[in-house]
């Protein structure tokens, strides 16, 4: 009997190509009517944060960059400082409400189902540190996991604890406003700065959506002495 879909629970049938004589069955943890829930973003997308650009009004796009984006590089504080995010998924109703149930239901398993994806993602890439976006130690104990290092560990990564993070009011009850103001969340781990000099670094989170979280975290970095930081997230919030 072939295994549960991680999501929905019905029999995932094993793929079976060309691939299957040279490296073996593929065995799923999705069920392929999950999996075509899943939107891929697919084509035009903002050349530093992954939006799809289809989604965007024309006059609210300037040289294959998203005006988000534009706006975060004509401040001189925060110019330069994420040179890259790749998101693997557009945030459509199916996505959010299977993360709902990986972070705040703590369904963990389901970070399996993006294990592969990272994988060959990061095969292509060579990073010094991979870091997943911390919790602070409250959220954490609330949650159970720290969502981004159980999606870096069921991909196997090697990842490093270069940052912490402060507590403060959960990120899904503020306004876009709110926070891409918010006050800086990250401290630097007292070792870190050590070895970050000229470092590439990527950065590992569920969710981009205005930005703030992960240039917060890259701009510690880079003041530590990092020479690129890039991101990866499983969706981009559009």
């Amino acid at each position: 009997m072939n295994e549960p879909c991680l999501f929905c629970g019905r029999e995932v049938v094993p793929v079976i190509d060309w691939n299957t004589f040279f490296h073996g069955i593929s065995f799923e943890v999705l069920c392929e009517d999950c999996k075509k829930n899943l939107q891929k973003i697919e084509g035009g997308a903002c050349a530093i944060c992954s939006r799809p650009l289809a989604a965007i009004s024309p006059e609210f796009i300037r040289e294959e960059i998203c005006l988000d984006c534009h706006k975060w590089e004509e401040q001189e504080e925060w110019t330069g400082v994420l040179d890259r995010n790749t998101s693997l998924f557009e945030y459509n109703d199916f996505l959010k409400e299977y993360l709902s149930r990986f972070k705040y239901r703590g369904d963990y398993v389901l970070a399996k189902g993006f294990a592969d994806l990272i994988k060959r993602l990061i095969k292509k890439k060579i990073y010094d540190y991979i870091v997943p976006i911390p919790l602070s130690p409250e959220r954490q104990y609330e949650r159970g996991f720290n969502q981004s290092e159980a999606l870096a560990k069921e991909a196997g990564l090697k990842t490093t604890s270069l940052l912490t993070r402060l507590h403060s009011e959960k990120q899904s009850k503020k306004s876009r406003q709110e926070r891409i103001s918010l006050q800086q969340v990250f401290q630097l781990n007292e070792t870190a700065s050590e070895a970050l000099e000229e470092k590439s670094i990527l950065l590992i989170d569920d969710i981009y959506t205005t930005g703030t979280t992960i240039r917060q975290a890259a701009k510690n970095l880079k003041e530590a002495g990092a020479k690129k930081i890039s991101s990866l997230t499983i969706a981009r919030s559009t």
